[in-house]
């Protein structure tokens, strides 16, 4: 076959620098939305942003003064108006340029900042309160051990050996490495002895919290007995009994294989139960960090004159706008052709920003259109809704409802949910409609909240109950949604 060379003419579909600009901004969530921007700020300088989100924050000047937010410039007041200080005795006799000095160090500066100047300090008992407080830093686990090691007369040998130990707990305070191994990692020539790691475990497992040291959640919980104040002698022995030898049975609630094997009837095992639920099975989590992630809602659903109203968050919507400086540079020609370029990058940005906010604002007012019942009663009264039926109302594809509906949340007076959480499958009723997963979820929690605990709800039960209802679900299908409620099977929620 010979080869040779031909010219065809043929129609495909490209996606543009736009359009794909677009694209990538609609699936972004809000923190990394603020990430794009404050790159595409940094790199192109036709474009500029209107609100400042540091404008609450305190600033350091240039000269070491502070500005505190809120701050506004004011030039003194005139030596002859009314709003103007009466100057002091002292000053008033004296004249010249000694009285006039003390007068101008406690004024406020043309920039709106005070002058912290010796004699202004001195006006004030103590100035701690108008300093920016910066939070300290929370105790560490390894840092609470090892303070109360220096605190105990301990030998330097013997401190190491703790301080060893305290570096092999995990986050919850236990043990990771067995006191073998730790030992068989030590070098020879210190002629340790596992007597001595031993020694120094049982001084760690008595330093506070409670429990810490531990190997397992047996040893755990019995340190933790062990310690408890004010517990009868009979229910101590019994509740170290189970936590030691039967802590399977206690938390499988095996409740008949318990009394047999403790010889004891319902009333003193019942004690004992309380004593052990009233231990920490991870003492550490004390100190763990706690720092709590927010959430900011893109959209706002609200109830106006009876209807549901949704609006968009103006607080995480950028305020965008073209330098006019260098824009007037463009239209008389005095830049180079880079900044053309610039120039209509910051257009598109701006326009596909004003875009993405719009096309959420759409998708999310279809979403409320739709499920008027959930914010009405709650998520029992949730409809089935798929994505497909949001895009063919807006006249939308599927995959731009599902990039905005990712990582978009919605404050609602239930609470703050992802757009995501609104979509769900549907069951079959017996009238033949059709109930949402997500009103079914809801119910296997209110059924579950309100049994007996000592009757609890079987998997079979419940949807026995939901059949009462006209929704049909199996069995399995119950466990399934339970599974997912993080809600315990039947034998677990029983109690005596």
């Amino acid at each position: 076959m010979k080869q040779s060379l031909q010219l065809r003419t043929s129609q495909h579909l490209a996606l543009t620098p736009q359009l794909q600009q677009s694209i990538r901004l609609l699936q972004l969530s809000t923190l990394e939305l603020h990430q794009e921007l404050e790159q595409a700020l940094s790199d192109n300088p036709l474009l500029e942003r209107l609100d400042d989100p540091l404008d609450r924050s305190v600033r350091l000047l240039g000269d070491g003064a502070i500005n505190a937010p809120g701050a506004q410039s004011e030039a003194p007041p005139a030596p002859g108006s009314q709003d103007a200080p009466a100057p002091a005795e002292g000053a008033a006799e004296g004249g010249g340029e000694e009285g006039g000095g003390s007068g101008e160090e406690a004024q406020v500066s043309h920039d709106g900042d005070t002058d912290w100047s010796d004699s202004s300090r001195a006006k004030g008992s103590d100035d701690e309160e108008s300093r920016p407080q910066i939070e300290a830093s929370g105790t560490t686990l390894r840092e609470h051990l090892m303070e109360q090691a220096r605190l105990a007369v301990l030998s330097q040998r013997d401190r190491a050996l703790v301080e060893i130990l305290v570096d092999g707990l995990d986050d919850n305070g236990y043990l990771e490495e067995s006191l073998d191994d730790i030992h068989a990692r030590l070098p020879e020539e210190l002629e340790i002895d596992l007597d001595e790691l031993k020694t120094a475990l049982s001084l760690v497992q008595s330093f506070d919290p409670v429990g810490v040291g531990a190997r397992d959640a047996s040893e755990c919980l019995a340190l933790q007995i062990r310690r408890m104040a004010g517990i009868p002698m009979v229910t101590r022995r019994m509740a170290l009994a189970i936590v030691e030898n039967h802590l399977t049975w206690f938390a499988q609630r095996e409740t008949t294989k318990l009394k047999k094997a403790l010889d004891c009837d319902d009333e003193d095992l019942r004690e004992a139960q309380v004593v052990i639920r009233a231990c920490n099975p991870h003492p550490g989590n004390v100190f763990a960090s706690n720092v709590s992630d927010f959430v900011v809602p893109d959209v706002v659903v609200k109830r106006v004159k009876g209807a549901w109203v949704c609006m968009l968050n103006q607080d995480v919507m950028p305020r965008l706008r073209v330098n006019s400086a260098y824009a007037a540079l463009l239209k008389q020609g005095k830049s180079e052709a880079q900044m053309g370029a610039q120039l209509q990058e910051a257009k598109w940005l701006i326009k596909n920003m004003r875009q993405r906010f719009d096309t959420i604002l759409r998708v999310s007012e279809a979403i409320v259109e739709r499920q008027k019942n959930f914010f009405s009663h709650g998520a029992v009264a949730m409809r089935p809704l798929v994505l497909r039926e949001i895009a063919d109302t807006l006249g939308l594809h599927e995959s731009t409802i599902s990039r905005v509906t990712t990582q978009k949340f919605m404050l609602t007076p239930h609470g703050m949910f992802e757009l995501k959480y609104f979509f769900g499958s549907h069951v079959a009723t017996d009238a033949g409609g059709e109930a949402s997963s997500t009103a079914i979820r809801a119910l296997i929690v209110q059924l579950t909240g309100a049994e007996d605990p000592k009757n609890p709800l079987s998997d079979s039960k419940i949807a026995d109950m939901l059949g009462e209802q006209g929704m049909v679900i199996a069995r399995r299908t119950v466990a399934k949604y339970r599974e997912a409620l993080k809600i315990p099977p039947v034998t677990l929620r029983k109690s005596m």
